[in-house]
């Protein structure tokens, strides 16, 4: 077996068991947003190809269909990349993936029109709702579990006084996700609270929750959220 110089590790493990890295492995190796998943490594293979099992494999195998061309042990395209997260990892996961890959402009019109062709209605409607302005896959997460409820949602908007906001839901609703390595540390509670009190003189409403609580605990976000709206809290 040959070895490119500087192979990333997840590269050298996907080769040894046959293929490439392939699905949510392949999306953080190209710097994608990634919703949390497994530890195992994403390999794929292409038809007929044979896998080799190797020390500790844990490997989750995809089975590439014609698309994948090129070198046995390269990196699938975006596109292809985004489709496996599709079918491996579920809508959700797909729609924060894309959004990253939309917000650093490495899907062409061609790639999406090759997703809506090759995907589902689920997928192209995941498609129809991305938007290119998330500034992180929290946000992404977000905005997706929350579309259900039909709301007036506008993302990073400049408030006065206050600065560029999260999202605004309705007119007086802000909301902020605050993801750990740039809220933690008194410095940057100190700052938030000053810019949720700015919000307040104006007559906004304001509600930040972490990581934690998106990923893991979104039935309190939701109610929090809709307990206001519910209140007409959200509207001048």
């Amino acid at each position: 077996m040959y070895e490119r110089v500087g192979a990333c590790e997840d590269l050298k493990i996907a080769a040894a068991h046959g293929g490439s890295i392939a699905c949510v492995s392949a999306a953080e190796h190209l710097g994608l947003w990634v919703a949390e998943h497994g530890a195992e490594l994403h390999v794929g293979l292409r038809p007929h190809g044979r896998v080799y099992e190797h020390q500790d494999c844990s490997c989750v195998v995809h089975w590439n269909d014609e698309e994948t061309k090129g070198s046995a042990f390269g990196v699938p395209s975006v596109r292809v990349v985004l489709r496996q997260i599709l079918r491996c990892q579920g809508l959700e996961s797909f729609f924060v993936s894309l959004e990253s890959a939309l917000r650093q402009r490495k899907l062409t019109s061609a790639d999406l029109a090759w997703l809506r062709n090759n995907t589902n209605r689920q997928a192209r409607d995941a498609i129809a709702f991305a938007h290119r302005d998330a500034d992180s896959g929290l946000e992404s997460l977000f905005r997706w579990r929350l579309r259900r409820h039909r709301l007036d949602v506008r993302t990073q908007q400049e408030i006065v006084s206050v600065g560029r906001v999260d999202f605004v839901i309705g007119e007086r609703l802000i909301v902020e996700v605050d993801g750990a390595p740039n809220h933690d540390g008194a410095s940057h509670r100190h700052k938030d609270l000053v810019r949720d009190a700015n919000a307040a003189a104006w007559g906004l409403v304001s509600l930040r929750f972490d990581y934690a609580m998106v990923v893991h605990d979104w039935e309190t976000v939701e109610l929090a959220i809709l307990g206001l709206v519910d209140r007409g809290l959200h509207l001048a």
